[in-house]
């Protein structure tokens, strides 16, 4: 049969049945929306997954002394009730493929810089803490292996730290005091955003870990 009579034929069926052809119409392309919606939110959902697991950092694992609880749970049996100093030096030296360890000391308390206060989290870290999160610096310097050996009174903040502390104002070179003991601030860091868990991760100060002990 020629394609102009099989052409002809289907053109007489549909007008014979005008209302099913529309109805057929119609679910081919709610069907082809429906598809393309759904691979368009699934490739949203993935974007928004890589983006939360880059904000903290590939390839990290974290380690933390003692027992969990999870959903009433408790688990790790057996573990350390305090990690030590040699514990890290010890990955570093015995584990092959780590490329950088940072020691970590967490707080929160007040901050406070003229007459203005903030209450935020303090992280002690290694000079490596912003390449193993691979979190880059808006302006400033980050603090150095030195600054971590000597322990030197040196921070850098979050984008939201800064604003609440300083306004407008830039606060590298800056005098920032916590727990009543000055800190000069070297740099920003660039806004992460919120965590998956939706923490603000601009909320933060970063100082060497031995000055936070």
């Amino acid at each position: 049969m020629k394609v102009g009579s099989t052409l002809n034929i289907a053109l007489r069926a549909l007008r014979r049945n005008k209302m099913r052809s529309v109805l057929t119409a119609l679910g081919i392309i709610i069907g082809v929306a429906a598809v393309i919606a759904m691979v368009g939110i699934g490739n949203g959902a993935k974007a928004q997954v890589e983006a939360q697991i880059a904000s903290l950092g590939q390839n990290v694992i974290l380690i933390f002394s003692g027992s969990t609880t999870s959903s009433g749970i408790r688990t790790g049996w057996g573990g350390a009730g305090t990690l030590k100093i040699e514990d890290a030096e010890a990955i570093r030296r015995e584990v092959p493929g780590v490329a950088a360890v940072s020691e970590e000391v967490v707080s929160t308390t007040q901050v406070a810089a003229g007459n203005q206060n903030w209450f935020t989290r303090i992280y002690g870290e290694s000079a490596d803490y912003l390449d193993i999160r691979q979190w880059p610096l808006s302006d400033g310097a980050p603090f150095t292996a030195q600054d971590v050996r000597s322990a030197n009174k040196v921070c850098i903040i979050g984008r939201t730290t800064a604003s609440q502390i300083y306004g407008n104002d830039d606060p590298v070179g800056q005098i920032l005091r916590i727990k009543n003991v000055p800190f000069t601030v070297t740099g920003i860091l660039t806004p992460k955003g919120l965590s998956a868990q939706g923490v603000d991760q601009d909320d933060v100060v970063i100082m060497p870990f031995t000055s936070a002990m």
